[in-house]
């Protein structure tokens, strides 16, 4: 059967280049529907607990969309005349960043002191240029005593300050509107450098990290692409000597993720950071499939076989093990739809499709062009084939110590797992070269932080947030939040009460404390809001009714783990002292915390659901129970065995890394149905020993196996370039599992089957 459908291929030739064409090109016009998204929360599906929480939060009050300018003045000194005049003016300007709700620095920070009988609200800094020395002391003193202001606005050591804009973008096509506000923010540095040149600027918060995302991947795309497509086909030229080969394999290769990304475009599949890099790894894997076509085809015609015979023999003994390790592969990526990240489920999906382009391209239109493009090659000895058969013999001779040698290191190098550390930074998604992360790093160092867990702490009733010990548990929490170390800043507004009552009882110090009754407390309240300007109010405290209030605390840089840790000493706390006032944590820095677990977790059912299938399939297609239970071991150490290493050399395991286990399951069966396939071929049809077996699959599918294991690696060792570290990682680690699975079939599976598969007659 498959003799025959080989035969048709090659007779309807030309016939199959036009027809695959015309199907590629109605398949790839959907390529022009595809959009990037440059919102963080596509890292996260609909139903996430940790999402939900966080987007009541920002329903009740205001969102925390932010562009953070922070001011390092060359001088290391926030107050004077002119340092002061400049975050004046960069306040004032920043009203005009689209888009812009609230913004908030030292100098529109409102004051508040008593003056007779009269509250007095006013900005802490107004007509910088004026003041005298003794006004500038004065504003120092109250900034660097104002608990609102210092580790979140002014440094304790009044060496730098901030001016934060919170942004309500309105949703609705975020491709545009974060990079308008972005422009914006960077046209107003650069106008305020140049006006006051002995300042510098850094720029951080969400807004800007959610463009940092869009502009990273579309840089690695411009670079990291054209540099794979570069080094991938030199290595294919050099590898197959064939000019011809490799031309038409790239054919075959562009067809394949054309195919793909038009029908991710029709389905409407939105493009993120690590599904934009689909394109690589499709050609990667399709170039895997050619690979395995041409190496044999090539073959036979450097031992002087004619083009079409030569063509009819590669795929005779081809097509089944493509269409399996196609199959497999396709298995394996769309396992990632378990995933609990959208973006990772849409990686998965677009390569399957490609998988499916890459076995039509590999089987019907490779073969096609390979018999109608001009090709010329030389009989000559196979020298690569003399090398395997060198390692065939080594592994015959050797099997025990090979046998006992690898499971050795297996379990080895599996001791190290329990090293790695359960880890989502989402700042650290970022390399250190890029600007947003060299400015977040800045902005964590010498003012505030971009991790935060924040709380809406209800009152229990309409107007609650006056009872006095409602603001005694909200404060009480707050304090202890203060004593955990790597705490940086907690915003409450139990702070605005207590400098309200001491405000009004004659600037007093000794009623600095919380109002003891509710009616001078709703007061209060009511006095300052009326007092507050445009813009400068408390929606982003305290809900409409007044039942609630949010409470933020920003935290350092620390990791899942240790955030976690944090925040459920927080739930406990909160049941022991104010069981009325439990609330779950939420923020992005929460979500980040709990993707990666949360993602392992679900990724395991998807993952062991794979393999299963694979399995059984292994077992159907292969016809042998032992040869498809034998097959699971060097299907499953490759990936134990990379984690392993991983947790010794690195140890931090994050959101990427949670799926590269499902995503390479598929890509490492390849090489084990590979030489599996070979290796039965030659036991059922040729009778042979299963060590002559082992000689015959190393024969004729060792080459393809370690060019498809070279080219797949540095495929993927290029993905590991990316600044983007979820993609970097992914890259990394999947290219360790593929070169591992490669030590596991050439040096582990032959001393399997020798030892388990003895039989004389198939």
């Amino acid at each position: 059967m498959i003799t025959r459908l080989a035969e048709r291929i090659l007779r309807l030739r030309w016939l199959l280049i036009p027809l695959l064409l015309v199907l590629t090109l109605l398949a790839g016009a959907g390529a022009g529907k595809l959009h990037f998204t440059n919102d963080y929360q596509i890292f996260f599906s609909k139903e996430n607990p940790q999402l939900l929480a966080f987007e009541r939060l920002q329903d009740t009050y205001t969102q925390n969309d932010n562009i953070l300018f922070v001011l390092a003045p060359e001088d290391s000194e926030v107050f004077t005349r002119d340092t002061l005049a400049a975050v004046e003016w960069l306040t004032e300007q920043a009203w005009q960043i689209p888009y812009s709700l609230r913004v908030d620095s030292i100098s529109n920070f409102q004051h508040t002191y008593a003056e007779a009988d009269d509250l007095v609200v006013e900005n802490l800094v107004s007509n910088a240029a004026d003041l005298d020395p003794a006004e500038i002391e004065r504003i120092r003193r109250v900034a660097l005593s104002e608990p609102l202001l210092v580790n979140r606005l002014i440094a304790p050591d009044a060496e730098v300050t901030g001016v934060n804009v919170v942004l309500q973008l309105p949703g609705e096509n975020l491709t545009e509107e974060t990079p308008e506000a972005v422009a914006h923010a960077r046209d107003l540095v650069e106008r305020f450098q140049a006006r006051y040149p002995g300042i510098e600027v850094y720029t951080t918060g969400m807004v800007m990290m959610n463009n940092a995302f869009s502009e990273e991947t579309r840089h690695d795309m411009a670079t990291l692409v054209p540099a794979m497509f570069a080094l991938i086909f030199v290595i294919l030229l050099l590898l197959l000597r064939s000019l011809t080969a490799s031309l038409a394999t790239f054919v075959a290769i562009g067809l394949s993720i054309l195919t793909a990304m038009g029908m991710a475009g029709w389905l409407g599949i939105t493009l993120s950071p690590p599904s934009a890099f689909a394109p690589q790894i499709i050609m990667t894997l399709a170039l895997a499939n050619c690979v395995h076509v041409l190496v044999n085809f090539l073959h036979n015609m450097r031992l002087g076989h004619a083009r079409r015979q030569a063509m009819l023999e590669s795929l005779r003994i081809n097509i089944q093990p493509i269409f399996l390790t196609s199959l497999t592969t396709a298995i394996g990526f769309l396992s990632m739809n378990f995933s609990d990240a959208p973006p990772f489920r849409d990686l998965g999906n677009i390569v399957a499709m490609g998988m499916g382009a890459a076995f039509v391209a590999s089987i019907f239109l490779l073969p096609a062009l390979m018999l109608v493009l001009p090709l010329r090659v030389r009989p000559q000895p196979e020298t690569r084939r003399v090398a395997m058969d060198r390692l065939a013999e080594f592994c015959i001779r050797r099997k025990r110590p090979l046998l006992w040698g690898m499971s050795a290191l297996i379990l080895l190098l599996i001791a190290f797992i329990p090293r790695n550390e359960l880890n989502d930074e989402f700042v650290k998604y970022f390399d250190p070269s890029i600007e947003f992360r060299a400015h977040t790093d800045f902005a964590v160092e010498h003012l505030t932080g971009m991790y935060t867990i924040e709380y809406s702490l209800p009152a229990g009733e309409p107007g609650g947030i006056a009872d006095p010990g409602f603001l005694s548990r909200v404060e009480a929490f707050a304090d202890w939040y203060r004593q955990q170390p790597q705490v940086m800043h907690v915003n409450t507004y139990t702070e605005i009460m207590k400098r309200l009552n001491m405000n009004l009882h004659g600037d007093d110090p000794d009623w600095y404390r919380l109002p003891r009754e509710r009616e001078l407390a709703a007061q209060y309240l009511l006095l300052y809001e009326m007092s507050l300007p445009y813009g400068l109010d408390l929606n982003n405290q305290i809900n409409v009714d007044k039942s609630s209030t949010r409470l933020t605390v920003t935290v350092e840089s620390m990791s899942s783990n240790d955030l976690l840790a944090l925040e459920a000493r927080a739930q406990a706390w909160l049941q022991e002292h104010a069981p009325e006032q439990v609330t779950e944590g939420a923020s992005p820095t929460v979500m980040f915390a709990h993707i990666g677990k949360r993602n392992i977790q679900s990724m395991l059912g998807g993952t062991t659901l794979a393999l299963v299938l694979i399995s059984m399939i292994l077992i159907l297609a292969l016809r042998s129970l032992r040869i498809g239970l034998i097959s699971l071991i060097p299907n499953l150490v490759p990936a134990a065995m990379a984690f392993g290493l991983w947790g010794l050399l690195v140890g931090q395991v994050g959101l990427a890394l949670s799926v590269v286990t499902g995503m390479t399951l598929g890509i490492v069966v390849d090489d084990t149905v590979h030489f599996l396939s070979k290796y039965l071929r030659a036991r059922r049809e040729q009778h042979l020993s299963s060590e002559h077996a082992v000689r015959y699959a190393f024969h004729t599918v060792g080459t393809a196996l370690w060019m498809t294991t070279l080219i797949l690696a540095a495929g993927f060792l290029v993905l590991a370039q990316s600044a983007f570290e979820v993609n970097a990682g992914m890259g990394m680690l999947s290219a360790m599992t593929i070169l591992l699975a490669l030590l596991a079939d050439f040096l582990l599976l032959p001393p399997l089957l020798m030892a388990l598969d003895r039989r004389r007659n198939y």
